[in-house]
């Protein structure tokens, strides 16, 4: 098999670089900002998250079904990458554009662009995700390409998480909301150079056998006899509520508890660098130890000092941190292991059933991931305002509280949760060697046969 090569690796990465100017603002800064600067309730963020996010995430299986049909002299998944540079660009500007509207106008306008910014995300980003399955089918270099993948997701997660604040406030010399669409406009230029980088530096190698013609529904109903990819869904739900939960809470943890909002930026950059740290250390640490018991380790690691910060005083920044950086080195291999055991169910798929739906693996993957952050979202606006929380305005004890639990013992508990879930993957690394020997064969004999 055709060994990958640096430049493919690191173009590869440049796709979720780009991906992360907009995941990443999402998930650090898209709750403060409806609630502070667009002028939303929480409550009612909270429901908007969850219902946009629902629509948003039964897409992804659609997706994923055009993108296995889609036929054209560059593959399946790469020209998707060409074709949504437009959309993504335009909605992130319209995304985090304050219109002159009355609260229900607000919202109305809230729920429309933040509908259109997900969905163009989806039809982006899912057959992005489902190149990892065809680019390669050595289950060591899909987790090598995937490390590649997320350090250059957390890399571009750490310069959007540190350069936000600071180019909002930049552009908008005092008027936030204007800031926050330039900022978005900057973003998306550069998003769109780096997906062209991607489109030219990739190459699909693995394709179906030419013989299968598979209806959608049949790809649905595969996916649910595949339990090795069923207890990933599971496990990618669990855990996107984890990194949610923490990712949103903290710019409130940091404004209204700790009362630093000077330190929001540089506390999500260095979280984002250990992540960053942590995805690069996962081709190593696989080598020693299999994927499922590293994931269990992993998370139950998470687990135990997500439950520590919730005992850090407010005067001790430094520890706040050090956890932290704790944490983003620990959920850091996260990403490369389960995104490379995704693709390792498409193989257990196709060996099993005898069809192959790489973007519906990869594509439902994100379902899963989205529901996760849906639900999370919805959390943290509903606690928030049982709480008593009243935006830009010194916080009660019982909003200050809430905002605590959401930053601390409650993704601790969805972490222990998902150390139960990974018990049952059964899916192991000498398994997945032995299923692609199989397919070989299989396609070998196909080969002889035509």
């Amino acid at each position: 098999m055709e060994k990958l090569t640096l430049k493919e690796k690191v173009g590869y990465a440049c796709g979720d670089v780009a991906s992360n100017f907009y995941w990443r603002v999402f998930d650090v800064f898209l709750f403060i900002f409806y609630t502070d600067v667009f002028g939303l309730h929480p409550a009612a963020v909270g429901s908007m998250m969850l219902v946009t996010r629902l629509i948003d995430a039964f897409s992804d299986p659609l997706m994923g079904a055009l993108a296995d049909r889609t036929q054209t002299k560059f593959g399946k998944f790469r020209p998707y990458l060409l074709w949504g540079i437009i959309p993504i660009a335009a909605a992130g500007v319209l995304t985090f554009t304050v219109p002159d509207l009355d609260d229900s106008g607000k919202l109305m306008w809230a729920y429309a662009t933040y509908i259109f910014m997900m969905l163009a995300y989806t039809f982006i980003n899912v057959p992005y995700g489902a190149l990892l399955g065809v680019v390669t089918g050595n289950s060591q270099d899909r987790t090598t390409l995937t490390s590649f993948r997320f350090i250059g997701a957390f890399s571009g997660g750490s310069l959007v998480a540190y350069l936000t604040p600071k180019l909002v406030e930049y552009f908008g010399q005092g008027n936030e909301a204007f800031g926050w669409q330039l900022t978005m406009g900057l973003y998306g230029g550069v998003a769109a150079i780096l997906f062209f980088i991607t489109f030219l530096s990739t190459k699909e190698r693995i394709a179906p056998i030419k013989e299968q013609k598979t209806p959608i529904l049949q790809d649905i109903k595969d996916l649910t006899q595949n339990k090795p990819w069923l207890i990933l869904f599971s496990l990618a739900l669990i855990i996107m509520m984890t990194i949610t939960l923490r990712g949103s809470t903290g710019t409130f943890y940091f404004k209204y508890f700790v009362e630093r909002e000077d330190l929001i930026g540089s506390f999500s950059f260095a979280y984002m660098i250990a992540l960053a740290v942590g995805a690069a250390s996962t081709p190593l640490m696989t080598k020693f130890i299999d994927k499922r018991r590293l994931l269990m380790i992993l998370m139950s690691v998470v687990t135990v000092l997500s439950i520590a910060f919730y005992f850090v005083p407010k005067e001790q920044i430094m520890l706040m941190y050090i956890l932290q950086i704790a944490i983003g080195f620990t959920l850091g291999p996260k990403s490369p292991l389960v995104f490379s055991m995704y693709a390792d169910t498409a193989d257990f798929s196709e060996w099993k059933h005898g069809r192959r739906a790489t973007a519906m693996v990869f594509s439902a993957a994100a379902f899963a991931q989205k529901l996760g952050g849906a639900i999370a979202g919805a959390m943290i606006g509903w606690l928030l305002a049982s709480m008593g929380y009243i935006a830009n305005q010194v916080q009660s004890h019982d909003s200050q509280t809430g905002i605590i639990l959401l930053m601390t013992l409650i993704p601790a508990g969805f972490a222990a949760l998902s150390v139960f879930v990974v018990k049952f993957y059964a899916l192991s690394d000498s398994a997945v060697i032995d299923i692609q020997h199989g397919l070989a064969q299989r396609k070998s004999m196909t080969k002889v046969s035509e």
